[in-house]
């Protein structure tokens, strides 16, 4: 079934969240809410969709300060991997540290787990475990679409030098658990453009092999 992608691009640090809507249903799930979580209302109320799910890539201070906005508008669980919930418990402190305002963290959260598929509607999505930029990162697959949070970026990769972040530990997810899917993959981001895994694998400075994947 057709799963609609709406991008926002909010805030001070160029967040992206998204609006996913099961075509049949209209059914959909936010993800990422961060900044302007007031943005991200309007869009669902423009759309006309029932929100039955949250979603977090990781729960990092500006993908997750707003979710809670989201959730209080749209009573829904909200979906994060077990390893990140240790962040959510922070989200004020983290936001402390680059001089951002406090933040509550979503309640009725639910554990994804790696290989799981989450319905929306009737389309599915693929948890993929993908830590390094943080321990519980993770990316969502449907058909040719993976939204990647901060894990890979067009022509880079996110941070590792935020507690619980790795740089051997990303490589690794990147190499073994998104190259492996494809070339044909068009990547979502927590930041900046999309782009195609392809492109990535062969060109990108921190982790790309032309060669194939190591």
């Amino acid at each position: 079934m057709a799963l609609i992608a709406h991008a926002l691009h909010l805030g001070p640090l160029d967040n992206n969240t998204y609006l996913l809507v099961d075509e049949a249903t209209r059914r959909a799930a936010v993800m990422d809410a961060g900044f302007e979580p007031e943005a991200v209302l309007e869009k669902v109320r423009g759309e006309g969709v029932e929100v039955v799910l949250l979603l977090l890539t990781h729960a990092h201070y500006d993908h997750a300060c707003g979710m809670l906005a989201v959730q209080r508008a749209h009573p829904a669980p909200c979906a994060v991997h077990p390893a990140d919930r240790p962040l959510l418990a922070i989200l004020s402190r983290q936001g402390e540290a680059f001089g951002l305002p406090p933040a509550e963290p979503p309640t009725d959260l639910r554990d994804l787990t790696d290989g799981e598929r989450i319905r929306i509607g009737e389309s599915e999505l693929e948890v993929i475990h993908t830590p390094g930029h943080s321990p519980g990162g993770v990316c969502f697959r449907h058909g040719d679409d993976l939204w990647v949070g901060d894990t890979l970026f067009a022509g880079s990769v996110g941070r590792t030098d935020l507690p619980g972040g790795s740089f051997e530990t990303l490589e690794r997810s990147i190499r073994t658990r998104l190259f492996p899917l494809g070339d044909q993959l068009r990547c979502h981001p927590g930041h900046g453009p999309a782009t195609m895994l392809g492109t990535e694998r062969r060109t990108n400075p921190f982790v790309g092999d032309p060669t194939g994947v190591s």
